[in-house]
Parts: C-alpha cells; structure tokens; sequence
C-alpha cells in the first residue's frame, strides 16, 4: 500500500483497495474458483506422479549400487535441464494437452524427490534390516515397518521442498500452453497489460499456496518426525 501511494500510479502499482474488490468479484463470479481448481489438479496429478516414481528411483539407488552407477549420470543431467526446454519439448511431442502439462511439471519434480530420496535410503539403520530377516518378515511387511518409518521425515521434506517447486512450475506451464488456471489468467491480463487483475490472481495463487503449507505440509512433516523427537 505504501509503495503504491508513494507512486501515485495506480495503474502501475495498484494498492490493496484496488485488488480486493477484484479478487471478491472474481470469487463471487466463479471464475476465480475455476481456474484455481484447474491449477491445483494439475498440482495434485503431478505431485502423486513424481513422488510415485522419484521414491521408486530413489530407494532402488539408495539400497543398489548397481542401479545408482548407471542412474546418477541420467539424474545429474535431469537435475540441471532448464525447467522451460522440458516444458517447451513435452508440448512439442505430445501436443498442447493435459497429460503434457502433468508431464513436463513431473519431469521437473522427478529427479529432485529421486536425489532426496537416495540419500534417505542410503541413510537407513542396516541393524534394523538385519534385525527383521532375522525374524523372516517378509519384503512388504519390511518396507512398511522397517523402510517406511525411517524414510518418512525424509518423505515429509521432500514433499514439502517438492510442492514448492511445483507450484512455480505448474504457473510456467499454464502460462506457456493451457487454456484455463491461475498461469493461463496471469499471462492473459499480462498481454492486457492489467496489472490488478495480475495481482488479483497472484495474490489468490497465495493464499491457497500458504493455507496447504501451513494446514496440510506442516502438521504433515511434523508428524513424520515426531518418532525421532520422542
């Protein structure tokens, strides 16, 4: 408020006063629920894939040395390509779709869970391994009261840091090549030159941003580290 009343320029910066109304007209038009919808099952999809597979790839190398030496090269070179060439190359190959979207933003998120992950599997308690084929459990049972409880904190901050990145991602590829979300309105009012309605979306981008950190993500992490902290 206070950089916009030194401008003066409304337009250019507009204030609070200026972009609440908006985003409560945006709210009561339906519009606003719409796209924010589009945005967060686009978030959802990709998240549920790249935790799916990263958690795969990364317990594989974690607990294979075979398996990392022939992943690492292919993960070092994942986790250094430019998020807009995969954005660009998945609308390029499979067409400007959903499953493009969903894929380009996993792709992105995929090598970062798999890195995070391998040092988490490579970090479990081989005692307690040893401990239950000792008592001949089998490989589920192992992964669910061996495996799991050691690698939830390190599940928990991945998913954390991961929703992070994803959010950022999944606006770049809206704005790139999709017809609907919160990245599809910010680029549409951009060409327009709107800078309230830029904000409008940005702003309410935010605060569903923040409500899923501090009332899903939080707790979330917490719980997974509570065992180590009792």
């Amino acid at each position: 408020m206070g950089l916009a009343a030194l401008r003066g320029e409304p337009r250019i910066l507009p204030g609070p006063m200026d972009v609440l109304p908006r985003l409560g007209h945006e709210l009561a038009s339906g519009e606003l629920l719409f796209h924010v919808g589009a945005t967060l099952g686009r978030v959802v999809a990709a998240f549920v894939l790249a935790m799916s597979i990263g958690t795969a790839l990364g317990l594989l190398m974690g607990r294979h040395a075979g398996v990392d030496r022939w992943v690492d090269p292919w993960l070092v070179v994942f986790l250094n390509l430019p998020a807009l060439v995969v954005i660009v190359l998945c609308y390029l190959w499979i067409g400007l779709s959903e499953a493009a979207a969903v894929a380009a933003v996993a792709i992105n998120k995929i090598p970062m869970v798999t890195a995070m992950l391998r040092e988490g599997a490579r970090a479990l308690d081989p005692s307690l391994d040893a401990m239950a084929r000792v008592f001949r459990m089998g490989r589920l049972a192992r992964l669910r009261h061996v495996v799991i409880p050691q690698l939830a904190p390190h599940l928990a901050s991945t998913a954390r840091s991961g929703l992070a990145l994803i959010w950022k991602i999944v606006l770049v590829v809206e704005f790139l090549g999709r017809s609907s979300g919160v990245g599809f309105k910010i680029h549409l009012y951009f060409q327009l030159f709107d800078v309230r309605m830029v904000l409008t979306y940005a702003l309410a981008f935010v605060i569903v941003m923040l409500a899923i950190e501090t009332l899903l993500m939080q707790p979330v992490e917490r719980r997974a580290r509570a065992w180590r902290d009792a």
